[in-house]
């Protein structure tokens, strides 16, 4: 299968897609730039934020919540202002935010990273109705996900310089088990990014650098690739009006001129069609 392209956005960084009622959300964490796209009107917003910004997610008491570089703050787009929750790894200063989830009681799985790509201080943490506790889970240079699976009980954590995905059960309170390898890659297929769950229960994965998405069912075996004109594909989300439709964001960073002269639509976004829809909308508690 090949993604269809969608809008021209050239994103440094695109990342964090997301359909929120009748639109989709999504940033760019470099240039930080928040997005939503009508699709039934092409229509394209943008906000800039005061930092580097890694996704937005929608929350059941008011506006989205924004996972920026220092920590969440709640957006309100109507006004675009950004109002601080909570400060993350304010010891880490070269530290960011970078992908994040919405389990089945409304708590945000988010991760953090090295911004610089070096160290080892990638570390998860749950945001629940305005606290944020952090997780056992090891310390990654890149975290990507959490994905949260359909029923509520598993968590996907990405290791994206590690390229594997640790499933972890996880109990009514939110706390994560010790894992097990959930995938592991090891060939030319680009290193696993942004993860996303269907209706079924499977995994859908970005690759950085391998120009393509793939699913993965529970037992782990792939059930369906896609192929992108773009090396760096980041994350897919799921939704439209019969939420059957995949939309994903893509990077420009890491490319030479010569790649971007040969890849002139990097950092656009793609669509798709999908056989399992999107899982049931979650909104968060804070």
């Amino acid at each position: 299968m090949q993604a269809e392209h969608l809008l021209s956005v050239g994103a440094t960084l695109g990342e964090g897609p997301v359909w929120i009622d009748d639109a989709l959300w999504f940033v760019d964490i470099k240039q930080d730039t928040v997005f939503r796209f009508d699709p039934a009107s092409r229509s394209l917003r943008n906000w800039q934020a005061p930092e580097h910004i890694g996704w937005v997610l929608p929350s059941a008491v008011n506006g989205l919540i924004a996972g920026l570089r220092t920590g969440p703050h709640r957006f309100l787009p109507e006004t675009g202002r950004f109002e601080r929750i909570a400060r993350i790894q304010a010891d880490l200063p070269d530290n960011r935010l970078n992908d994040a989830a919405i389990d089945g009681q409304g708590r945000i799985w988010f991760g953090t990273m090295d911004n610089l790509e070096a160290s080892e201080t990638g570390l998860v943490f749950v945001l629940d109705k305005g606290s944020v506790t952090q997780t056992a889970l090891a310390p990654v240079t890149i975290t990507n996900g959490p994905a949260m699976s359909p029923c509520g009980t598993k968590v996907y954590h990405v290791d994206t310089l590690g390229r594997r995905v640790i499933r972890h059960a996880i109990t009514p309170e939110g706390i994560p088990d010790s894992g097990e390898v959930f995938l592991e890659f090891t060939g030319d297929e680009g290193h696993p990014d942004g993860a996303t769950c269907d209706a079924e229960g499977g995994v859908w994965l970005g690759f950085f650098g391998g120009g393509a998405a793939r699913r993965f069912a529970p037992d782990g075996e792939m059930t369906h690739e896609v192929r992108f004109p773009v090396s760096n594909v980041t994350k897919l989300a799921l939704g439209g009006p019969d939420r059957h439709t995949a939309y994903a964001t893509t990077a420009r960073q890491g490319l030479t001129e010569e790649q971007l002269a040969a890849q002139p639509l990097a950092g656009d976004l793609f669509t798709f069609r999908v056989e399992v829809p999107a899982a049931p909308p979650r909104r968060a508690n804070t």
